[in-house]
């Protein structure tokens, strides 16, 4: 920590960050923040410890002294239990924005939004979308991905925007080529719309 710097403002440049991003949106996981405030972090711990063992080999009750010492321990803690909540927060609200991912676009990310993760919330959305996946076969194989909004029509007019391939829908193969149109059920058209690889033709 630089002389003089204000204890917490990083983390708080965290939180900031997180609070301007557009709902239900992530920004790219700042990493040199997000390690700049845990090292904040070990720097208030060390400091609290220094402190602690002084008053200690002073022979000072470190409950019940009121000095400088224990007023700088005082200071050390909060901060470090703020810095804490901010990485907390942080962490917290973008893996609450996967999970809501995990029901829109499935097991597979798109490319655009896994490279803004860290590789831990990499893992932590693979591993929440495999339980959500188990779950689902469970359940009699039941989707509980689509149709989260009741459709009016079971089928719906669809366009191929990416050469998909001759794929089984239903109980047919059929050839998914790229600007074909076709009639299919919200339930196989949905998991495609969701990957940007069809779009629902309205009207």
């Amino acid at each position: 920590m630089e002389q003089g710097e204000m204890y917490g403002r990083r983390g708080c440049q965290l939180v900031k960050e997180l609070a301007s991003a557009e709902p239900g949106q992530l920004t790219r996981f700042n990493d040199d923040l997000f390690n700049q405030v845990i090292k904040e972090c070990n720097v208030h711990y060390s400091q609290f410890y220094e402190l602690t063992r002084k008053m200690q080999e002073e022979g000072l009750d470190v409950q019940s002294t009121r000095n400088a010492d224990h007023f700088g321990m005082l200071i050390h803690h909060l901060s470090l239990l703020r810095n804490k909540r901010c990485l907390m927060a942080y962490m917290y609200k973008r893996a609450d924005i996967l999970r809501s991912l995990s029901w829109k676009v499935g097991r597979v990310l798109p490319p655009e939004i896994e490279g803004k993760l860290s590789d831990i919330e990499k893992h932590y959305f693979k591993n929440h979308a495999s339980t959500l996946q188990f779950y689902m076969r469970e359940m009699d194989c039941l989707d509980l991905t689509v149709d989260m909004v009741p459709p009016k029509d079971p089928y719906i007019k669809v366009r191929v925007l990416e050469d998909i391939g001759v794929t089984a829908i239903g109980d047919k193969d059929t050839n998914l080529a790229r600007h074909s149109i076709h009639f299919l059920k919200c339930t196989d058209a949905e998991p495609y719309i969701r990957q940007g690889m069809m779009e629902e033709l309205l009207g």
